[in-house]
């Protein structure tokens, strides 16, 4: 029973945190040009990727089982998708770019709990949702992507050099969060919010 008690109090993301992200972008003077304020929005989106990695982690372990995973989740997606007020329209905009980017990253993660990773190419994955977007088809898309997010969740290699044959849009967008994603399942370090 104690082993429990432990796990109850394990934490993985709070508001907290991303409102301490939040102020930070509203402190600095976003330019999205600039390499500072890249890596910002960079380590803001880094950070919840290294929570949902940290979620699937603890499932893999079986330090929690698959209804808290999916808790948990849920979680980090409410507080990091949820609607930014920011005075400054354009740093709401990057903002909103880091949320877009992670959306991929909160399905993926509960597709991979509730049903393992798919099968198939992640490549060929990532190319499918880019076809799907062209044909403005964006629910496909985005399960594409998700599927693909399956595959980087079991250890697939994403090539980030794959955007680049890609349009930029949504499906660029979403597998920016997978590389995120990808790096937070490989160095899950916790990204200093100072």
């Amino acid at each position: 029973m104690t082993e429990d008690a432990d796990d109850a109090v394990e934490t993985f993301y709070t508001e907290e945190r991303w409102q301490n992200w939040i102020s930070r972008v509203e402190e600095e003077d976003l330019d999205p040009e600039n390499e500072e304020s890249a890596r910002l929005l960079l380590n803001l989106q880094d950070d919840a990727a290294i929570a949902v990695a940290k979620i699937l982690s603890a499932y893999d372990d079986g330090r929690i089982d698959e209804d808290r995973a999916l808790e948990e989740i849920e979680t980090v997606r409410e507080i990091v998708l949820a609607e930014v007020d920011l005075e400054d329209e354009e740093e709401e905009m990057l903002i909103d770019g880091v949320q877009t980017s992670l959306v991929p990253v909160f399905y993926a993660a509960e597709e991979y709990v509730v049903g393992g990773a798919v099968e198939g190419d992640l490549d060929e994955y990532v190319r499918a949702a880019a076809d799907a977007e062209a044909e403005e088809d964006l629910d496909a898309a985005l399960g594409y992507v998700v599927q693909a997010g399956t595959r980087v969740i079991d250890g697939d290699r994403l090539d980030i050099a794959l955007v680049e044959d890609i349009e930029y849009g949504l499906v660029s967008e979403w597998v920016n969060g997978l590389d995120s994603l990808q790096s937070a399942i490989q160095d899950p370090e916790v990204v200093e919010e100072d």
